[in-house]
């Protein structure tokens, strides 16, 4: 009886592996470089260019606060020697708060330009995952990996959705 069970145990364990192996979907994965097809988008020309008009107003703004910092600068350093003590520490001090809106200024430009890229691409990225989420639907995919930061170190052609996506956002 116990030369008989064996086999039979071991014909079980057989039948209920390859039972459950067959019951595993092939999962269908694919890859995009988003930073490539973002680049492709339209809106993205548009916002890159508005992006550079938005720094250049504030690189504008900062410039002409510097110049204005460097002309009082100067201004001080010719009559300083002239002045008493208590006007050269007011004018000191004027010039140090000048320093300190400028520093100020150019903190804030700094959020503010990332602020306005987060605001101008957000859409953009939107529309692109959409587009993407609806090729892997169409396409049987189960994952869609963005080959711009996953560092594949090998990736077959056949799986790349770019020409699929860029099909879906009608970019030629």
């Amino acid at each position: 009886m116990k030369n008989i069970l064996k086999p039979v145990m071991v014909l079980l364990a057989v039948l209920i592996i390859a039972g459950a192996g067959s019951s595993v979907k092939a999962q269908k994965t694919g890859y995009v470089d988003l930073q490539e097809l973002m680049q492709m988008m339209p809106e993205y020309k548009k916002a890159n260019t508005d992006m550079e008009a938005f720094g250049k107003s504030l690189e504008d703004e900062l410039k002409k606060m510097s110049e204005e910092f460097q002309k009082k600068v100067a201004e001080f350093q010719k009559v300083e020697k002239t002045l008493s003590e208590p006007i050269r520490e007011v004018k000191q001090k004027e010039l140090q708060d000048m320093q300190t809106r400028i520093q100020e200024f150019q903190q804030s430009a700094q959020e503010n330009v990332r602020k306005k890229e987060s605001e101008l691409l957000k859409p953009i990225i939107e529309k692109a995952k959409n587009a993407i989420s609806q090729v892997a639907k169409e396409g049987g995919y189960s994952y869609i990996f963005d080959s711009s930061v996953a560092g594949f170190l090998y990736k077959p052609e056949g799986d790349n959705v770019l020409g699929a996506v860029k099909k879906k956002l009608g970019i030629l």
